[in-house]
């Protein structure tokens, strides 16, 4: 059900290493099913730095505004400008078009979940 690949936060985000020292960051499939209708996604600018956790942005939906925070520390490299157009792509895609930034990795990712330690969590929170 969770790419194997990636790692996750107990707030739902997944960061996927590339193994060059950066990483892709986005919201889970579980997390986008439970905003509804993503409808406008506010990202940082490219060079901004994050601490472990901190907010780097928001998402929303029709439902509600939802903090993004960061898996690992690390300095924004890109921000995946095409969710301005069209953030319905983190609901239809959220592995792979709705990604949301690129960061170069600073911190370890020692605090994060493998795919089946998530499961448990997401089983666990809808019970």
């Amino acid at each position: 059900m969770f790419p194997a690949d990636l790692k996750y936060t107990k707030d739902h985000e997944w960061l996927k290493p590339a193994g060059d020292g950066t990483a892709l960051v986005g919201i889970t499939q579980y997390a986008q099913e439970a905003l509804g209708d993503v409808v406008f996604v506010d990202l940082p600018e490219a060079g901004a730095s994050f601490a472990e956790g901190e907010e780097f942005g928001t998402v929303e939906s029709v439902k509600t505004v939802s903090e993004l925070n960061m898996p690992a520390a690390g300095e924004v490299l890109e921000v995946n400008a095409s969710l301005g157009d069209h953030p319905e792509a983190v609901n239809e895609d959220p592995y792979g078009k709705g990604w949301m930034v690129k960061v170069k990795l600073s911190g370890d990712l020692a605090g994060l979940l493998d795919a089946t330690a998530y499961a448990a969590l997401v089983s666990a929170e809808s019970h």
